[in-house]
């Protein structure tokens, strides 16, 4: 079991910058996979990015490449998504997810097993 708790969303402009962190308690940290998913009003939740266990492989959508960056402190049970030159269409609620390192890391929803609450975040034009 894993409780996963984000925080750092907020209201930005375009081109601005975000760091969202994601505090894991429960099972050990390091055993998870970590990745954030990201959902708008009336659309199906994305998947952003993944991080290993080990945090030695990360996996980046496409729309996000060259401006997020995910990385993850296991000593402090933290994962964090740094966004810069950020876009009105990354305008989303960003999700933290976690799956057992014993399933691989992957990009869908069914993937992830535990997940956070929700920050939102809004960038306006």
């Amino acid at each position: 079991q894993v409780q996963l708790v984000e925080s750092g969303g907020g209201l930005v402009q375009a081109g601005g910058s975000l760091r969202l962190s994601c505090a894991a308690s429960g099972r050990t940290f390091s055993n998870y996979n970590m990745g954030w998913f990201r959902q708008a009003p009336g659309k199906e939740r994305d998947f952003v990015t993944a991080i290993s266990w080990s945090g030695g492989r990360t996996l980046y959508a496409d729309s996000v490449k060259g401006r997020f960056t995910i990385s993850r402190d296991n000593a402090k049970n933290t994962v964090y998504l740094q966004m810069n030159s950020l876009k009105p269409e990354d305008t989303a609620a960003y999700y933290c997810a976690a799956a057992a390192a014993v399933y691989g890391m992957g990009r869908s929803v069914s993937s992830y097993a535990y997940w956070g609450q929700g920050t939102q975040v809004t960038v306006s034009s």
